[in-house]
């Protein structure tokens, strides 16, 4: 995919438009930033822990992961990112990373220089509020993580890890009629939801069983979502993104009504 100015930052203004009340000038200058195209191969590091970089990333395409290692070299995946988001924005301010930030699959990112954002947000405050709430709906991330891993089961893990995907693709332009891509392998979502490779399958299976999902090859359809939601016991509060997404997830009752 070719990306030019106006769709590279084109992406980042209706990522913040979607949160934030922007204005016409606001929107402009978002398309103005100056940036630089760079292309990852699966697994490839964008930026390792202890480095400082200079450059905030917003994934254009691809999928995009943090994670940390032990002294054994062993990884656990933090968060997932998909087109749009703004990993690295925390480190405008954190000037040190204390974990990697990785392509997952083949990817495509833009690189703001950190100059050239503090600049706009001086002299936009609007968008340094959009900015701000974007960096505390990461962290909003991490505490339904923790949820995750600490209380839910298995099958619960799997199930909301379909809602949070799904949600998070459509209100990005990225899926629609519950169904929605899914790039990555069965053992980056094990990794990913702290579960050994075969308790996730179990869990798919589980899901499928029951006849809540559909996964063929990279691609997940969801075939109950008011069932699918009650395993997950799925809130999208934590999405924070205006209105109550429950209903975009599951809009227009695309499955008949009880």
């Amino acid at each position: 995919m070719i990306f030019d100015d106006a769709s590279a930052m084109g992406m980042l203004q209706a990522k913040l438009d979607r949160t934030s009340a922007l204005d016409a000038d606001d929107r402009a200058a978002l398309r103005g930033l100056p940036f630089t195209i760079r292309r990852f191969g699966a697994r490839e590091d964008i930026f390792r822990s202890g480095e400082k970089p200079t450059y905030c990333c917003l994934v254009l395409d691809g999928w995009v992961h943090r994670y940390g290692t032990l002294g054994d070299g062993a990884r656990q995946i933090l968060l997932l990112y998909i087109p749009g988001d703004l990993p690295d924005l925390q480190h405008l301010f954190l000037p040190q990373l204390d974990h990697t930030l990785a392509s997952i699959t083949a990817s495509t990112l833009a690189f703001v220089p950190h100059t050239a954002l503090f600049g706009l947000i001086a002299r936009h405050p609007r968008v340094m509020a959009a900015l701000w709430r974007d960096t505390l709906i990461d962290t909003s991330l991490y505490r339904e993580r923790v949820m995750c891993l600490g209380r839910r089961s298995a099958i619960g893990r799997t199930a909301h890890f379909v809602c949070e995907m799904y949600l998070r693709q459509e209100v990005a332009g990225l899926a629609g009629d519950l169904c929605c891509p899914i790039p990555i392998t069965q053992g980056q979502i094990a990794d990913f939801l702290g579960i050994t490779p075969v308790h996730f399958n179990r869990s798919l299976a589980v899901l499928r069983s029951r006849g809540l999902i559909e996964l063929n090859g990279r691609t997940l359809s969801i075939l109950d979502p008011r069932r699918l939601m009650d395993v997950a016991e799925f809130d999208a509060t934590f999405l924070h993104l205006g209105d109550d997404l429950t209903s975009l997830l599951f809009s227009e009752c695309r499955v008949p009504a009880e």
